[in-house]
């Protein structure tokens, strides 16, 4: 609000990794007290492609919601659904942080396009590719719901097509090698403390050196 009330003519919102499931109710009370986005054109960068009603399905468990909360913020969620202007369910990246994204694409006719692939854009990723001997990424917590338009997936997809090897380290990894293999990641290390970061960084000057090798060995 206060970009929109400085003049901009483009908002960029970053959503994702919320551990509220107000449907975006919350965010829609506040740009209406706040005036409006005064013309101002809205994206909304999402880490997810969830649509709107599994919101709480698929993250209210992580956060700590069992099945009786997730049934609750599910109901809400399609209650929700039906009194906007226009129906989020379905839509692909609607359910980003809680439904927050859906919201405000409903309601203020916000554009929802993936978080990881306009960051990507606006730093140059690919141009700094080709410096590169190997990609580390990152998240907290490796599994299926990577590859549904999170970080580590993007990354893995553009240095995949520059032929980069990338290497996650994680807080934890739920995914085997075949995982891995789907996400277009060389490897993935754990390090959810001080003494398994640093062993993380031995692994990764090793994995370092042994591209090298390979990018540096004679063809033929």
């Amino acid at each position: 609000m206060a970009a929109a009330r400085a003049g901009a003519q483009r908002i960029l919102l970053g959503v994702g990794g919320s551990a509220t499931t107000d449907g975006g109710l919350g965010a829609l009370q506040a740009v209406r007290a706040g005036g409006g986005l005064r013309g101002a054109h809205l994206t909304v960068l999402c880490d997810v492609r969830t649509p709107y009603e599994r919101a709480a399905e698929v993250y209210g468990p992580q956060k700590g919601a069992d099945a009786e909360t997730v049934a609750r913020l599910t109901s809400r969620l399609l209650a929700t659904a039906a009194w906007l202007p226009r129906d989020p369910r379905g839509r692909p990246m609607t359910g980003a942080a809680g439904g927050l994204s859906g919201a405000l694409w409903a309601d203020l006719g916000a554009e929802l396009v993936p978080g990881v692939q306009a960051v990507l854009d606006a730093v140059g990723f690919d141009a700094l590719l080709g410096g590169a001997d190997l990609v580390l990424t990152g998240e907290g917590r490796l599994d299926a719901q990577t590859a549904e338009g999170k970080v580590v997936a993007g990354v893995a997809r553009r240095a995949a097509a520059k032929g980069v090897p990338v290497h996650a380290v994680v807080g934890r990894c739920d995914l085997d090698d075949a995982g891995l293999a789907v996400l277009g990641l060389a490897g993935a290390v754990e390090a959810g403390d001080p003494g398994a970061l640093r062993s993380a960084a031995r692994t990764l000057t090793s994995a370092r050196r042994r591209a090298l090798s390979r990018r540096d060995a004679p063809s033929g």
